[in-house]
C-alpha cells in the first residue's frame, strides 16, 4: 500500500509544480523578454523482484528554459540596427522640415529680396521701393539668424540624448554586473539548475542596452557574460561594470564626445560607437547636422560677399560711394572665430592664426585639422571629410606666412606652436549667425553708377561707346581705394578722356589714348597716360584692363566702343553727378538672385541652398527606407525568438487540462491505495 501511495504522491507533487509552471507562464504571456518554461519529467528509479522492476513514480528532471541564444543575438543585433536607423531618420527629418519649409526655409526669403532690387531698379529714386529693399534684405538676415540658431538648438538637443542615453546605458551596465553576481550565486547552479528568471532579466537587459549601442556578448564562467564594444573595449566583466559618459570634445568645444572610464583611465570612445540609438545621434551630427551648418554658412559669406562688393562699387542718392551691404566677411573677428584650437594643445602654446575669405565663389563648405609637428613649424593640414592631407610644409621664420587653399588663406600671424598642437579650421563658422544688414537708410542704398561716358561736343565720327562697367573702388590686393575714388563726390583723376589721335589707312585702325588729369612734369608728357593702342572699327574694343596688376591701365571700371570715330574724337570718364535715376547698379545688384556666384561659378545662391536641401532629402528618404528594412528585420528575429520562447496561451491552456487531469489520476491513485488499506483492515476485526 505504502509503495501505491507514494507512486500517487510523486504524481500529485510533479503535476502540481507543472500546473505551478504553466501559470506562471500564463501570468507572464506579456512580460517583456519572459522565456517560456517547461517541466522535464523523469520516470524515478525502479524497485527490483524476481518477476522485474516495479515502477515506483515519477520525478521532475529539469525546470527547463526555452531560449535560442542564436535568435536572442539576433534580436540584440536587429535592435541596434533599428535604435540606430530609427534616431537618424528622426532627427534628418527634423531637419529637412525645416530646411524644406516654405516658412521656415531660406527659399522663399531670398526670392523676395532680389525680386524687390528688381522693382526698385524700375525706379530708383522712389524711397518706398527703396524702404521695400531694406525690409526684405532684413528678412533674409533673419531668415539665416534663425535656420542656424535652429540648428543651434538641434545640436543641444542631441547633446541631451546622448548624455541620457549614457545614464540609461550606465544603469543597465550596472543591472547586467548585478544580475551576473546574482546567477553565479544561485543555489543549484553547479547541478545545471539554472535561475531562469534571472537569465530572462538579464537578457532583457542586454537587448535593451543594444538599442542603444552595438555590443558583443560573450559567455564566461559561472553562466555570466562579459559585455564589450564592437571592437572589444570591455564594458562588463563578470560583476565589474565600467562607466560611460560624455565631456566637451577637445577638437569642437560646441560638441560631446563619448568616454569610457574604466580602471582609473578615460578613453575617448567616439570611433568606437557605433549602432544603437547613441551611434545614430552620432552619425547624423557628423553626416546631417555639421554639413549644413558648413554650407549655410557658405552660402550666407557668398550673399553677403557679392552683394558688399556690388554695392561698394554703385553710388548711393548722395552722390556717396556705397559701403557693406551685409556684414563684412572679413572682419577681424570673423577672421579670428573661425581658428578653434584644440582642448589638448601645449599650455605654452601662443599662435595666432585667422582664416580669410579670398574667393567666397571658390569656398568649399567643409572643415579642416591644421596640425604642427617636429619642431613645431612643420604643419599638415587634414581634410575632415575625406581624411586626406591637402596641404603641408613648414612655417617660416619668424612664422608670418600665409596658407593657401582654394577660397580662403589660414594666416599665421605670429607666436609659438607645439608638435602635436591642432586647430578646427572652419572658414564657414558663425557665418550665418553673424550676418547682419549694414544700410540703415534708403539714401545709403547705391543704385547707380559712380561713373558715365560722355561724347565730346565736336565729335564727327560714328563711334558709340558705352556708360562702362564698374570692376571696383579698391585695389583687390591692398583693399586700398584706387586714386579715381579717393575723394567723395567726384571722380578724383577725372575726367579720363580717351580720344583718337591718327588714322592707318594701311591697317584701317586708328590710334587712341587715354589720359587722366594728373598734371605732366616738363620732360614726361606721357606721366598722365593710362593706356594707347590701336582700335579696328570692325570689332567692339574694350578698354582699360580688368587686371589690378596692369598699373595705371587699372581703374577699376571698363568701357567698350564700336563703330568709326574720327581723328579728334574723344569720350570722357566723368563721375555721374546728379545720377540719382541711374539704375545700372540696382538691376547689377538685382541679376545676382539668379547669376552663378557658387562653387566656382556653376550654381546660384538659390542653386546652392536647393542642394543642401535636397542633400538632406537624399538622406531623410534613405534613412525612411532604412528604417522600414530595420523595422521588418526586427519583426522576423522578434517573430521567430516568440517562436521558440513566447507563451502561446491555448498550447498553455491545454497543458493545464492535462496536467489538471493528471493531478485528478494521481489523488485516485492515492484514494485507491486508502481504500484498499480500509478493506484490508476490515478484514482482521
Amino acid at each position: 500500500m505504502a509503495g501505491l501511495i507514494g507512486i500517487g504522491l510523486t504524481g500529485i507533487l510533479s503535476h502540481q509544480a507543472a500546473l505551478n509552471t504553466t501559470g506562471n507562464n500564463i501570468t507572464n504571456a506579456n512580460t517583456p523578454g519572459y522565456s517560456r518554461q517547461e517541466v522535464l519529467f523523469e520516470t524515478q528509479e525502479g524497485q527490483r523482484t524476481g518477476a522485474g522492476t516495479i515502477g515506483s513514480g515519477v520525478n521532475i528532471a529539469d525546470i527547463r528554459r526555452l531560449a535560442n541564444e542564436y535568435l536572442v543575438q539576433q534580436v540584440r543585433e536587429d535592435s541596434t540596427l533599428f535604435g540606430e536607423q530609427e534616431a537618424l531618420n528622426s532627427e534628418l527629418s527634423r531637419l529637412d522640415n525645416l530646411l524644406g519649409g516654405e516658412t521656415t526655409g531660406l527659399s522663399t526669403a531670398l526670392n523676395n529680396f532680389f525680386a524687390s532690387l528688381q522693382n526698385a531698379a524700375e525706379d530708383p529714386t522712389s524711397l518706398p521701393q527703396r524702404q521695400l529693399v531694406l525690409s526684405e534684405a532684413q528678412q533674409v538676415v533673419n531668415r539665416f539668424q534663425a535656420l542656424n540658431q535652429e540648428f543651434i538648438q538641434q545640436r543641444e538637443s542631441i547633446k541631451t540624448q546622448m548624455q541620457q542615453g549614457i545614464k540609461d546605458a550606465n544603469t543597465l551596465l550596472k543591472s547586467i554586473a548585478e544580475l551576473n553576481l546574482a546567477i553565479s550565486e544561485s543555489p543549484g547552479i553547479a547541478q545545471g539548475q539554472m535561475p531562469n528568471e534571472l537569465l530572462d532579466k538579464r537578457d532583457e537587459k542586454l537587448r535593451q542596452l543594444s538599442e542603444l549601442v552595438n555590443i558583443k556578448v560573450s559567455p564566461a564562467d559561472g553562466s555570466q557574460v562579459n559585455v564589450s564594444l564592437s571592437n572589444g573595449l570591455s564594458l562588463v566583466v563578470g560583476s565589474n561594470a565600467a562607466t560611460l559618459g560624455t565631456r566637451e570634445n577637445a577638437e569642437d568645444p560646441t560638441r560631446l564626445e563619448f568616454t569610457l572610464s574604466n580602471g582609473g583611465r578615460t578613453l575617448n570612445i567616439d570611433e568606437q560607437i557605433s549602432g544603437g540609438k547613441l551611434g545614430g545621434l552620432l552619425r547624423f551630427d557628423t553626416e546631417g547636422l555639421k554639413p549644413a551648418f558648413d554650407e549655410l554658412g557658405r552660402i550666407a559669406i557668398a550673399l553677403s560677399d557679392t552683394m558688399n562688393h556690388q554695392h561698394e562699387i554703385g553710388m548711393d542718392l548722395e552722390g556717396d560711394l556705397g559701403g557693406t551691404f551685409f556684414t563684412d566677411i572679413n572682419s577681424r573677428e570673423a577672421q579670428s572665430s573661425r581658428v578653434v584650437p584644440n582642448g589638448n594643445n601645449s599650455t605654452s602654446t601662443n599662435g595666432r592664426l585667422a582664416v580669410e575669405i579670398t574667393d567666397s565663389a571658390l569656398l568649399p563648405a567643409g572643415r579642416w585639422t591644421l596640425q604642427f609637428s617636429g619642431d613645431g613649424r612643420t604643419f599638415e593640414l587634414i581634410d575632415q571629410a575625406s581624411g586626406k592631407t591637402v596641404n603641408q610644409g613648414r612655417l617660416p621664420d619668424p612664422v608670418q606666412s600665409e596658407i593657401g587653399m582654394p577660397g580662403f588663406n589660414i594666416r599665421v600671424e605670429g607666436g609659438t606652436f607645439n608638435a602635436g598642437d591642432k586647430y578646427l579650421i572652419q572658414p564657414s563658422r558663425n557665418a550665418a549667425a553673424s550676418l547682419g544688414l549694414d544700410v540703415r537708410r534708403e539714401e545709403d542704398l547705391a543704385f547707380a553708377s559712380p561713373i558715365r561716358v560722355v561724347t565730346g561736343d565736336g565729335n564727327i565720327g560714328t563711334g558709340e561707346i558705352s556708360q562702362g562697367t564698374m570692376l571696383n573702388v579698391r585695389n583687390p590686393n591692398t583693399n586700398v581705394l584706387l586714386p579715381g575714388f579717393e575723394s567723395s563726390g567726384r571722380l578724383s583723376n577725372g575726367p579720363v578722356v580717351l580720344s583718337f589721335t591718327s588714322y592707318d589707312s594701311t591697317t584701317g585702325t586708328f590710334a587712341y589714348e587715354i589720359r587722366d588729369n594728373r598734371p605732366t612734369p616738363p620732360g614726361d608728357p606721357d606721366a598722365n597716360l593710362l593706356e594707347s593702342g590701336a582700335y579696328d572699327p570692325r570689332e567692339i574694343k574694350t578698354f582699360l584692363s580688368s587686371d589690378p596688376l596692369a598699373g595705371d591701365a587699372y581703374q577699376g571700371y571698363q568701357f567698350e566702343m564700336s563703330g568709326k570715330p574720327a581723328v579728334g574724337d574723344s569720350f570722357s570718364v566723368v563721375f555721374n553727378a546728379n545720377g540719382v535715376s541711374d539704375n545700372r547698379n540696382a538691376e547689377l545688384m538685382a541679376s545676382l538672385g539668379t547669376a552663378n556666384t557658387l562653387n566656382g561659378g556653376s550654381q546660384s545662391f538659390a542653386e546652392g541652398y536647393a542642394g543642401l536641401v535636397e542633400d538632406i532629402g537624399v538622406k531623410t528618404r534613405q534613412s525612411q527606407l532604412d528604417v522600414d528594412a530595420g523595422k521588418t528585420l526586427l519583426e522576423q528575429s522578434t517573430n521567430q525568438r516568440e517562436s521558440v520562447s513566447g507563451v502561446n496561451l491555448d498550447e498553455e491552456a491545454g497543458r493545464l487540462i492535462q496536467y489538471q487531469a493528471a493531478y485528478n489520476a494521481s489523488a485516485q491513485v492515492m484514494s485507491v491505495a486508502q481504500d484498499l488499506f480500509n478493506t484490508l483492515l476490515q478484514s482482521f476485526r
